[in-house]
Formats: structure tokens, C-alpha cells, sequence
């Protein structure tokens, strides 16, 4: 009996929207890529306390942070 190697979707998502991610937002936001400073573009850690005095912690899909407008923004991509 051959047994399939499992393909981790979400890990892979996130790997495709991190490499094209200019790509992503022109085709979904063409509007807000021409404003970003692509250059600015870094990822952040998916891990983030909820609740620092408790230690909760959680795991979101894609953080960026991204000069949009002049300013520091946030994009989070939620798969």
C-alpha cells in the first residue's frame, strides 16, 4: 500500500503570497500598490501574545509591514 505525502496548503499559501505579494496586491488592491514603497516591504513573526500576562499566544497567517502613503502600515492576510 503506498501511502501520499500530506502537502501543508497553508505553509505553501504562505509562501506564495510572501514571494509574490506585490503581485497579490496589484491583482486584488491595484489601487494601494501604486502608493506602497516596495522596497519597505518585511514580514513579520506569524506569532503574537494575545494575552502577555497569561502567555496566550497565537498564530496568524501573513503579516507585512509596508510604507503605504508615506506612513508604517499594516497587511494582514488572513488565509
Amino acid at each position: 500500500m503506498k501511502v501520499k505525502a500530506m502537502i501543508d496548503h497553508d505553509r505553501l499559501f504562505k509562501e506564495l503570497l510572501s514571494t509574490f505579494f506585490v503581485e497579490f496586491l496589484d491583482l486584488f488592491l491595484p489601487h494601494v500598490v501604486s502608493q506602497i514603497d516596495c522596497d519597505s516591504i518585511q514580514f513579520l513573526p506569524q506569532e503574537v501574545f494575545t494575552d502577555v500576562t497569561s502567555g496566550e499566544k497565537k498564530e496568524i497567517d501573513l503579516l507585512a509591514q509596508v510604507r503605504y502613503q508615506q506612513q508604517e502600515t499594516y497587511f494582514l492576510i488572513h488565509i
